[in-house]
């Protein structure tokens, strides 16, 4: 059975620093990413990456805030995020997919296996 389980979600100040983790299991993804979404507004990508770790890509309201990596003996994604701010707030949801395309998708429905989602809350 494939499952996407995340941690790591919290509240944190404004400019602080959060650190989510994704743990796959049932099987090895080529692509893992990261979704939000705040309330009241639709699911919005945040980041991908390949198996290799060589392909990454980011969408444009977090680039140079935060990482995605992932650690592939462990089959886990993560993303650590600096420089929270209050419109970071949002539940966070990994995602995989088996594609192979280059840079990784932004788009939602390339992704085929989700997460339950974990909360972020950033505060002033």
């Amino acid at each position: 059975q494939v499952q996407l389980v995340e941690s790591g979600g919290g509240l944190v100040q404004a400019g602080g620093s959060l650190r989510l983790s994704c743990a796959a299991s049932g099987r090895t993804f080529t692509r893992m990413g990261w979704f939000r979404q705040a309330p009241g507004k639709e699911r919005e990508f945040v980041a991908a990456i390949a198996w290799g770790g060589d392909s990454t890509n980011y969408g444009d309201p977090v680039k140079g805030r935060f990482t995605i990596s992932r650690d592939n003996a462990k089959n886990t994604v993560y993303l650590q995020m600096n420089s929270l701010k209050l419109e970071d707030t949002a539940v966070y949801y990994c995602a995989a997919n088996m594609r192979r395309s280059l840079p990784p998708s932004k788009l939602l429905s390339d992704y085929d296996y989700w997460g339950q989602g974990t909360q972020v809350t950033v505060s002033s």
